[in-house]
């Protein structure tokens, strides 16, 4: 096993694209370099998946918050774009796979950047899982007989859980196919899923707004928040859009394989973000506009799929759920091509088990394989805890926002401290000679309240509640499985590195 980090890795020729960025790092090109700045987009806009997971949590975030919980949406959009900021700037200086663990291991140190790393590469593990679970959401809806086992459609039933699982193993066989044939081909899918993604969701906000049955004015309604305090019903309704609004990093992990990714990726970080949460919002909005009821207890449990099949009528509606499909199969990819870059990227630098094979690039395909079926046997064996109990479902989808919030803040306390000691430069030119991006003399407070944000969701995210985790009792693992989990991560990261230091020293 090799022993290099980011830091010791001998430099090969410059990448005969013209590209030097790798070069300069001390990386050679392996990676085809063939996404233009759609294709980036649709990286980081894919991993988010306004249709995906509006569609997954909107039912959630309803049945706490009631009406009221759409005022976490721009909330938590602002805190974001916060982080997205100070992505992009990175991104610009560091445009290299594996993305949070490179920028954390150059801003702090390897030890740090690699636990960094680790905790990001199982977060996005589990996204894979808790996207293709989504299935569960629409397809049933759109007919019956997606429906496999029992006769229970709700993500929180026995059966539904149960079928959710089915229908995502499904879904991760397909996805893992495609990361192991060709990058043009995984960005081709991208694309089209993206632009078919964008045009429904923009049809989809039109219909729920035309077909309004109630002001805006609803949105200040507390509903069910009375019962348990409207700061705690928005600090519950938040995990919606904090789930929705996760993953636009991603266009800085596709960087080795972008064409001018100094310049194309701040910019479609931000824009894939932007883009995701304006779209959101509106949704909820024509949502929460357009239910038939906000009183039959439908709508917090069915969510928008009620919606659509009950306003628009059973023809639009179920077309409409088509293209949400297509839009989580295509999250689905998109997250687990992230995860597998990451995975690469640790690899190439021997910082994980089996690293050689990790770090294997097929010359024809320009896809690295090995990773490609770990992330998807890992997420399908992660699915089988539906079949366990329903709270899986949304045990699942919290403990993959917690890390992700958490794997963030990794990244923007070292670049805060690294401002503070004037060690991070906004100096220098991109592929076309321009400045790169910056945030100038607006970085400090950014950078600062993009922490601060970042570190109070993931211990608002991670609150063992137990109304929340295990409404029905007797589960205590589920209410404190994000913690747990973490936990387990940690101690098996540490586990490694100790073990991975006795090896290397007793060789040496």
């Amino acid at each position: 096993m090799t022993t290099t980090t980011p830091s010791d890795v001998r430099p090969d020729p410059p990448d005969p694209s013209g590209d030097r960025s790798l070069a300069e790092f001390g990386y050679r090109q392996e990676l085809h370099r063939s996404l233009g700045r759609y294709a980036s987009f649709a990286a980081g806009f894919s991993f988010i998946s306004v249709l995906t997971t509006v569609f997954q949590f909107f039912a959630f975030g309803y049945a706490f918050g009631g009406p009221v919980f759409f005022w976490a949406w721009p909330a938590v959009l602002a805190g974001q774009l916060l982080v997205a900021a100070c992505f992009a700037e990175l991104a610009a200086r560091y445009p290299l796979s594996g993305a949070i663990y490179q920028w954390s291991s150059r801003l702090s140190n390897p030890a740090f950047g690699w636990f960094a790393g680790w905790i990001m590469v199982i977060g996005q593990i589990v996204v894979v899982a808790a996207a293709a679970l989504a299935l569960q959401v629409v397809m049933p809806a759109i007919w019956s007989g997606f429906q496999l086992v029992g006769d229970d459609p709700a993500p929180t039933s026995a059966s539904g859980a149960a079928n959710a699982a089915i229908l995502g193993v499904l879904l991760l066989a397909l996805t893992t196919f495609v990361n192991l044939i060709d990058n043009r081909v995984m960005s081709l899918i991208n694309r089209i899923g993206v632009t078919a993604e964008i045009i429904g969701a923009v049809l989809i906000i039109v219909l729920l707004l035309t077909h309004s049955e109630r002001t805006p004015g609803i949105t200040f309604h507390t509903g069910t928040a009375l019962e348990s305090g409207l700061f705690g019903a928005l600090l519950v309704g938040s995990f919606t859009a904090a789930y929705v609004m996760i993953g636009f990093d991603s266009a800085g992990e596709m960087s080795e394989e972008t064409r001018h990714p100094r310049r194309t990726a701040p910019r479609t970080i931000l824009t894939a973000l932007a883009s995701a949460g304006l779209l959101g919002g509106l949704i909820i909005l024509g949502g929460l506009l357009a239910a038939p009821s906000l009183t039959d207890g439908r709508l917090g449990v069915e969510g928008l799929s009620y919606v659509l099949t009950s306003s628009l009528g059973d023809g639009v509606g179920r077309a409409l759920l088509v293209d949400v499909v297509v839009a989580i199969a295509v999250a689905t990819l998109a997250i687990q091509t992230a995860a597998c870059r990451m995975l690469f990227s640790m690899a190439r630098d021997g910082q994980l088990p089996f690293a050689t094979r990790l770090a294997r690039v097929h010359p024809r395909s320009g896809m690295p394989r090995g990773p490609a079926l770990v992330v998807g046997v890992l997420a399908a064996a992660l699915l089988l805890l539906n079949f366990a109990s329903p709270e899986a479902f949304l045990a699942i989808g919290t403990t993959c926002i917690v890390m992700l919030y958490l794997a963030y803040a990794m990244v923007t306390g070292p670049l805060l401290i690294a401002r503070l000691r004037g060690r991070f430069s906004s100096e220098g030119t991109d592929e076309t000679g321009a400045p790169l991006f910056s945030l100038g003399r607006w970085g400090i407070p950014v950078n600062a309240l993009a922490l601060l944000y970042g570190l109070f969701m993931t211990v608002n995210l991670a609150w063992p509640r137990a109304a929340v985790y295990d409404p029905a009792g007797g589960h205590w693992w589920f209410q404190w499985f994000t913690v747990l989990f973490l936990g387990v991560t940690l101690v098996v990261g540490a586990g490694y590195r100790l073990y991975r230091k006795r090896t290397v020293s007793g060789s040496a």
